[in-house]
């Protein structure tokens, strides 16, 4: 079969499953082409798309400001590796730690990547600067979190499709209850080797779960009197996603460690960061940490038109406006459902929980009748629909899904 040879929905479908690690389980629908807030299939059918790849491509399929310097960059230099400098990574370093307000970043590919640097950051911080035992640190993390799929990540994962069978687990980490300020002092108090709390502002894949007005920055607070470093994991809620530039920014939270990858290239190259001032990063030396393609030009340039499309389209504010919106037509229409239990989110970042059991395949129909619809969604956790489309959504369109996603429960309706 030519690689270029037009191929139906059933055949893409059938080689993924031949020659494919069996590691997702993809909604069935084969896209080709996608612009702006809309894909299309191999059939040329056109759908909404109310997942954004996780929240990867929040400035739009495509967009073209951030394909131009794709282009022109690849035309020119597309990777060094860090044995020697470029031309491009030190501008986009300086871009992003001024668009942040940080004194250094640190490049990295993928977001679990990026989460290991900054374990590595505030392990090695614990040690040298707190005066941490060696390999006596600790770090707090949330049950129900998502951070990625590596070996030390899903060593503290509480989902055990993530890392059963995955053992021996790392050690080194305390895991307590989300949204739970009085676990976090108890473990704060409880041990003195504790050097960071890692935390997701929102728990995304737990099915868009916010916290308590005030937890954030209380817990800032927290780590802030017993010395150990606030790390957010701000891959998925951060640059605009939640109507903020980043979801900490609602309670004026400043994290010692910043953690960013999706849509820190807009969806078209993969590009993530851990960010920290001098006195953090600094214990960060040569040969403490790498990657081939972290920090390379192509990812630089892509990374900086990115985040430039983020400030120059008001994208935050537009999320803002639009995801309460969102929640309030919904929210209308929950009054009197059976189907849907409530809508929750912050900005364009946003669930319905499903009047329904977890292991129920209801929110899972409910998908594939949207598809059917013209709007392509997810379901987390079993009974939970995540909806978080491209940032560049007017309001116009905005209203069209509402009427979409509710024509659509409306049919599951008893």
């Amino acid at each position: 079969m030519a690689v270029l040879e037009q191929l139906t929905s059933q055949q893409a479908i059938n080689l993924e499953k031949q020659y494919g690690s069996n590691t997702y389980h993809p909604l069935p629908v084969v896209l080709s082409r996608g612009e702006g807030v809309y894909v299309w299939d191999v059939d040329g059918k056109k759908y909404y798309d109310f997942l954004s790849a996780y929240s990867a491509v929040n400035q739009g399929h495509c967009h073209p400001k951030i394909v131009n310097a794709l282009i022109k960059q690849a035309q020119t230099l597309t990777l060094t590796s860090r044995a020697f400098h470029n031309n491009v990574l030190g501008r986009y370093e300086k871009f992003a730690c001024e668009y942040f307000g940080y004194d250094k970043l640190l490049p990295m590919n993928s977001g679990a990547e990026a989460v290991e640097a900054a374990l590595k950051i505030c392990r090695k911080w614990g040690y040298e600067i707190k005066g941490i035992s060696e390999n006596e640190g600790k770090i707090i993390v949330c049950n129900k979190n998502f951070h990625g799929r590596t070996t030390t990540i899903v060593s503290f994962s509480s989902d055990s499709s993530a890392n059963k069978n995955f053992g021996p687990y790392s050690n080194g980490f305390i895991n307590i209850d989300y949204n739970d300020l009085n676990a976090l002092e108890h473990a704060l108090k409880s041990n003195s080797n504790i050097s960071g709390f890692l935390v997701e502002p929102i728990q995304g894949e737990a099915g868009v779960y916010v916290p308590d007005e005030g937890y954030l920055a209380k817990a800032k607070d927290l780590c802030e009197q017993y010395n150990v470093l606030f790390i957010a994991d701000e891959i998925q809620t951060g640059i605009a996603r939640t109507g903020k530039l980043l979801a900490v920014d609602h309670e004026n939270v400043k994290p010692d460690i910043l953690i960013l990858g999706k849509a820190l290239s807009g969806g078209l190259y993969p590009v993530s960061a851990a960010m920290a001032n001098n006195n953090i990063m600094g214990v960060m030396t040569p040969g403490t940490h790498g990657s081939t393609f972290g920090g390379n030009p192509l990812g630089a340039a892509v990374a900086i038109a990115a985040l430039e499309v983020i400030r120059d389209e008001k994208l935050a504010e537009n999320a803002e406006k639009l995801g309460r919106l969102f929640r309030s037509e919904l929210g209308k229409y929950i009054e009197t459902s059976n189907i849907v239990k409530l809508v929750r989110g912050k900005g364009l970042l946003n669930a319905i929980v499903i009047n329904d059991t977890e292991d129920s395949e209801t929110a899972w129909n409910i998908c594939l009748s949207l598809r059917d619809n013209g709007l392509l969604a997810k379901p987390t956790h079993g009974n939970i629909i995540r909806f978080a489309p491209p940032l560049v959504m007017n309001e116009e369109q905005l209203l069209d899904c509402v009427s979409i996603i509710i024509k659509t429960l409306k049919q599951f309706e008893y």
